[in-house]
């Protein structure tokens, strides 16, 4: 039987299949939706499933994400855990610049807890390391927002084993989110890692991102193993990483509240040991 929950923290139990609010933002994660009503109703229904862990960022929209976060769901119920990053900002549709800088990230912080509407901000995740700044200076300055109360917890996005091996002695380290999928497993050994000290691992891009598309061996197994389980393809990957490894997290998005309810159901499906064991031999 697959564990539903994940502990960050004393007190802090999350589900382990969450939502990911990137995609409720316009292209390239630019501008707002282009239903807006619909972005706050999928957010509502993922938190009357059952959700607890709501995934997004400061640079997504930029701001908007994280408003549309607060606008359906605040007053927030004790039990949902929101996570944001910063360290990251947007000049345009898939532009990305590093922004890591200790003023930077404190004015980030205190950006996404005035949209958030948030005295402390559960999981606060360095979105990325910024060689320009250093990963010391940038977790002595989330440790500095950790002692002011901003922040309970200390999260890393996208970062090598070796950088986690350096930030897991500097500083309390709660969670991890890298590119992880059934069709993209170069992480392995930052999951190990997670698994060996107890922290969680976020996969982001966890349906592959259309990855699957190119590996048709890979395709025809999850066709196969979903026909057998009356599921799509998309469940059946989200299924396997529930079986993974325990510390899994993913948080999928989607912006139809059809693709939500079917991701959902992903966490019902019990794998064989048989399926599992054949999906992780079936290298992408």
């Amino acid at each position: 039987m697959v564990r539903a929950t994940f502990d960050l923290g004393p007190g802090l139990s999350v589900t382990r299949l969450g939502f990911g609010a990137g995609r409720i933002t316009g292209p390239g994660y630019w501008g707002p939706p282009a239903d807006r009503d619909t972005a706050v109703a999928v957010l509502r229904q993922a938190v009357a499933a059952g959700v607890t862990l709501i995934d997004t960022a400061d640079n997504y929209g930029p701001g908007v994400s994280e408003e549309l976060i607060a606008s359906a769901l605040h007053p927030y119920p004790a039990e949902v855990v929101i996570a944001t990053k910063g360290g990251v900002v947007r000049t345009g549709p898939d532009q990305w610049h590093l922004a890591g800088r200790p003023e930077q990230l404190r004015a980030a912080c205190e950006a996404s807890l005035r949209r958030l509407r948030l005295d402390c901000l559960p999981l606060y995740q360095l979105h990325r390391v910024d060689p320009a700044v250093g990963l010391a200076d940038q977790l002595g300055t989330l440790l500095e927002l950790r002692a002011a109360g901003k922040i309970q917890h200390i999260g890393l996005d996208t970062i090598t084993a070796d950088q986690l091996r350096q930030a897991m002695a500097l500083a309390p380290i709660s969670a991890v989110q890298n590119h992880y999928s059934v069709a993209h497993r170069a992480d392995e050994d930052v999951l190990w890692l997670c698994e060996r000290n107890g922290l969680a691992f976020l996969p982001y891009l966890p349906l592959a991102g259309g990855a699957l598309s190119r590996s048709p061996e890979l395709s025809r197994l999850l066709g196969e193993i979903a026909s057998a389980h009356g599921a799509t393809v998309n469940q059946i990957a989200l299924a396997w990483l529930l079986h993974r490894s325990p510390v899994m997290l993913p948080t999928p998005g989607t912006t139809t509240p059809a693709f939500l309810a079917e991701n959902l159901a992903a966490a019902g499906i019990s794998l064989s040991d048989n399926e599992i064991d054949r999906i992780t031999s079936a290298r992408p």
